[in-house]
């Protein structure tokens, strides 16, 4: 592997483990604000899950990135312990170590599972597309959808199509919006309850909900390894379709309208042996019960405890890993230079007066012998250069420490080959 090659691997797989600590400080924050927001309107709650779910695309995002550039400034860093340890201790040392030496293969199986969900991810966007061409449309609710979309200040066309086995309405689509309604539907459920299900895909339009969603499905593929993500990510669905409701309602002005279009919803779907769930999210029960009778809600200090143990967890690690960073800090290799033999001026360069400056990235390892090297930049001349590279490998170095401990490192050094 390059030195350039590693260098990413390394900073990208770090990123990936730091995350699972980062992750669990921001689902613990969250629910922790969302609990205290019960009672809050859902607008505001739907905010704090989409900046939760943003921070945790962003915190590893940064965090790569600065890792990318320390490492470019000194050519790699080996191993960023730190993070995982909350005292130091052998055992802590051993997980550091265990988890240096395969970040190779903790990247390669993210990026396994992560290219199957993109692939996922596109499949349903074909999907979408060939149900706008493959599925027909109808002329009396295509009018219907039309009229509604004026209604709701929707000024983009907003088609619609009729779809066999699916569940539940769903609007969906990229650049233009695309409703999908379940023929079972528009066969069988009265029309004033079927508009009221149509009314709540039109909130969904009118808020760019489906390029959320899409949005959504991006982070979920990157970060599909950590729980909280799954979790904020499920309470963004929750709180979007609460507000579709809310909206859909003010707009029929009869919330007890949706109510009942969401009960008989639930009938079809029992009926059709298919789960009582929407399909963009949120429990069907739940949301007609808060149409009809929205309660303030209490606080379940049983289902609080938890979310508070973990915060005090996740709180505590954190402030005894921050200490522990500083005393883990890396010390860099250092050159021996009694050691390094002056590298030997090859006969044909030297008969040739070659001259030159080479630049080596060169691997020194726990045992202070120089394990790889690489050619950053060349003198302009191979033999010189590898005349250098033969020069290093002779060199010795006391090893990087981090903790105290003996690691890998990656330096950089020059050559000058000049004639006098």
């Amino acid at each position: 592997m390059s030195p350039y090659a590693s260098m990413v691997v390394s900073s990208f797989g770090w990123t990936l483990v730091h995350f699972l600590w980062q992750g669990l400080l921001l689902g613990c924050a969250t629910a922790v604000l969302l609990t205290l927001m019960r009672n809050t309107r859902p607008e505001h709650r739907y905010t704090v899950a989409c900046t939760a779910l943003f921070l945790c695309l962003a915190w590893p995002a940064i965090e790569f990135y600065l890792r990318m550039q320390d490492a470019s400034a000194a050519v790699a860093l080996a191993e960023p312990a730190g993070g995982w340890a909350t005292a130091p201790g052998k055992r802590a040392e051993d997980i550091t170590s265990y988890l240096q030496g395969n970040l190779a293969w903790i990247v390669a199986l993210w990026a396994v599972c992560a290219g199957v969900l993109a692939v996922r991810i596109g499949l349903g966007l074909l999907w979408v597309k060939r149900a706008a061409h493959q599925y027909s449309g109808n002329v009396h609710w295509q009018g219907r959808v039309d009229r509604m979309a004026a209604q709701f200040g929707i000024t983009r066309k907003v088609r619609l199509r009729v779809v066999e086995n699916l569940a539940s309405p769903i609007t969906a689509g990229w650049w233009r919006p695309l409703v999908l309604v379940p023929a079972s539907l528009i066969s069988g459920m009265p029309a004033h309850l079927l508009e009221a299900l149509l009314a709540h895909e039109m909130a969904h339009v009118r808020r760019f909900d489906y390029l959320v969603n899409l949005g959504q499905n991006v982070v979920e593929t990157l970060l599909f390894y950590h729980p909280a993500v799954w979790w904020i990510s499920g309470r963004v669905r929750e709180e979007r379709e609460q507000i579709a409701d809310d909206i859909a309602a003010s707009q029929l002005g009869e919330p007890r309208r949706l109510a009942l279009a969401l009960s008989e919803l639930e009938r079809f779907q029992f009926s059709s042996h298919h789960l009582a769930q929407a399909a963009n999210g949120g429990d069907l029960m739940t949301r007609i019960k808060r149409l009809i009778r929205p309660d303030t809600q209490a606080l379940n200090w049983k289902a609080a405890i938890p979310v508070l143990g973990l915060a005090a967890a996740c709180l505590s690690l954190y402030a005894n890993a921050a200490p522990d960073a500083a005393k883990a800090e890396k010390t860099r290799a250092v050159a021996d230079f009694k050691s390094c033999a002056k590298p030997v001026w090859p006969a044909e360069s030297l008969k040739n007066e070659n001259q030159g400056t080479v630049t080596l990235s060169f691997l020194v390892g726990v045992d202070g012998k120089v394990k790889d090297s690489a050619i950053k930049k060349s003198s302009g001349f191979a033999p010189l250069d590898e005349a250098a590279r033969s020069g290093i490998a002779k060199c010795s170095f006391k090893p990087a420490t981090v903790a105290g401990q003996p690691v890998e490192d990656w330096m950089m050094m020059q050559y000058m080959w000049t004639l006098k």
